[in-house]
């Protein structure tokens, strides 16, 4: 099966993974743009774990108020590089975790990375993190974080 350069366009724009793995990708899934974008989350967490060992001394502080005002979280969400952290990925993530912390209060950062996403329950907190992380090639974790509740 010939891919399209539409096709490899399309799956790059969903996934922000490599042009070259999201083409091999579709080649190995026979053009099943689903399967796809499971073997690319699968390289992603892959590329994710081979940076666990490096150091993250930047990113940036988050933080959400929810309706009402009754509610509010600032995170620490630290990365490898500046550059990184001003990603929109990067941002969205920081994003969707002080959410997170918000809506489903963990103790702790062990926990959190243990829930449930809430936009998506078929992977954990920690999975989202790891398909962020390998898709911008550098380390990211859950430096900190606080909730707030009147």
């Amino acid at each position: 099966m010939t891919i399209g350069t539409d096709q490899i366009k399309k799956l790059r724009e969903a996934t922000q993974a490599p042009v070259m793995e999201v083409k091999r990708a579709l080649e190995e899934s026979g053009g099943d743009e689903e399967k796809a974008k499971e073997i690319l989350a699968r390289l992603g967490r892959v590329r994710a774990e081979k940076k666990q060992a490096r150091g993250t001394g930047n990113g940036c502080i988050f933080s959400y108020v929810h309706t009402g005002g009754k509610v509010g979280v600032l995170l620490e969400l630290r990365s490898e590089t500046d550059f990184v952290a001003k990603n929109e990925l990067f941002q969205n993530l920081g994003k969707e975790l002080a959410m997170q912390v918000a809506s489903m209060a963990p103790q702790d950062i062990a926990i959190l990375l243990q829930q449930d996403y809430i936009r998506d329950s078929s992977k954990t907190v920690a999975d989202f993190v790891g398909e962020v992380s390998g898709t911008v090639g550098e380390k990211i974790e859950v430096g900190r974080f606080v909730r707030y509740e009147i």
